[in-house]
């Protein structure tokens, strides 16, 4: 499928993109999530500057990313060892 324009608000500036029509909706989701923050943190904090909501805000999903990222590649490791001994138990009882 071919690429398509839109038009992304984050902050209160307009970002025109050409994204596959499968990623617009995952990027107008992103674009929401960011905006929800930032105002998140305009409300809860005395910041008010954009840049600085901006920063808050790539610091909160980027760390939210590596948490899950390290999640994930502990729960991988936890199901390696237990498809490894369920594969023991079968090969025992099938000798």
């Amino acid at each position: 499928m071919g690429d398509i324009s839109i038009k992304i608000n984050i902050a209160d500036r307009i970002y025109p993109l050409r994204v596959s029509m499968e990623e617009e909706e995952i990027i107008r989701r992103a674009a929401k999530l960011i905006n929800d923050r930032i105002k998140e943190f305009q409300e809860n904090y005395a910041v008010r500057d954009k840049q600085d909501l901006l920063a808050m805000s790539v610091l909160h999903y980027a760390t939210a990313s590596l948490k899950s990222e390290q999640h994930t590649t502990q729960e991988d490791v936890s199901v390696v060892e237990k498809v490894n001994q369920i594969d023991n138990l079968l090969n025992e009882f099938f000798k």
